[in-house]
């Protein structure tokens, strides 16, 4: 039973007034007002601003979604990092298409990314994996990610385990780990607007390289 009024979700309303986006002022390329919006969620602190809602398609055509953390934004597109059998590494390894948001709801900003994920270089996992606190290294290396586990004690005794494995030695990226970069041919920008007449600016890359952009109704 619901614990709140029936109306409270209904009721439940922002007023977007912060900004606008015009189609001449928009940058040539995407991901300069991409690194413009992140900067500015950095800035006000929002909370983790380089979270990502990533999906992808499952082997019988079936969405599937979780959070994963931009980790770089380059020539390989936006890039993550994860256990390469997890649910969404599978879900990759068949269907290279995906798509990614990015919500910085203080802000009333979003952007909606969709692509074709490719793996990043060996050297590139290992190089970010070093980098990582210890406890995410022997974490890395501790869970079947996706896989059903008994409990959590069964998890925290693999830990134990990994921990033991390497004493107080360096920890190497283990070969079922690594990155992806999600390389887009579609971005489109969100910018909330008053009376729910939200501005929506598609870039579409087209064969010669260049980005076209278009409006969307909201």
């Amino acid at each position: 039973m619901m614990d709140f009024p029936p109306d409270t979700l209904r009721d439940l309303r922002v007023s977007y007034e912060l900004d606008s986006l015009r189609e001449e002022s928009m940058p040539a390329e995407p991901l300069e007002l991409f690194r413009a919006w992140l900067k500015d969620a950095l800035e006000h602190q929002l909370t983790e601003p380089n979270a990502m809602q990533l999906a992808t398609i499952s082997a019988d055509g079936s969405p599937s979604l979780r959070t994963v953390l931009l980790k770089g934004l380059g020539e390989q597109g936006f890039e993550f990092f994860t256990n390469y059998e997890s649910r969404k590494g599978r879900e990759i390894a068949a269907d290279a298409r995906a798509c990614a948001v990015f919500l910085w709801a203080a802000r009333h900003h979003q952007v909606t990314v969709r692509g074709r994920i490719v793996k990043l270089p060996r050297q590139a996992a290992e190089s970010y994996f070093a980098s990582r606190p210890r406890g995410h290294q022997l974490g890395a290396w501790s869970s079947a990610q996706s896989q059903v586990i008994a409990g959590r004690k069964a998890l925290e005794e693999q830990r134990e385990q990994t921990a033991a494995r390497f004493g107080d030695g360096p920890i190497p990226c283990p070969p079922h780990w690594g990155g992806y970069g999600l390389v887009p041919h579609e971005i489109e920008f969100w910018q909330g607007r008053p009376d729910r007449l939200h501005d929506r600016l598609r870039y579409l890359l087209e064969a010669t390289g260049t980005w076209r952009v278009e409006r969307l109704c909201p």
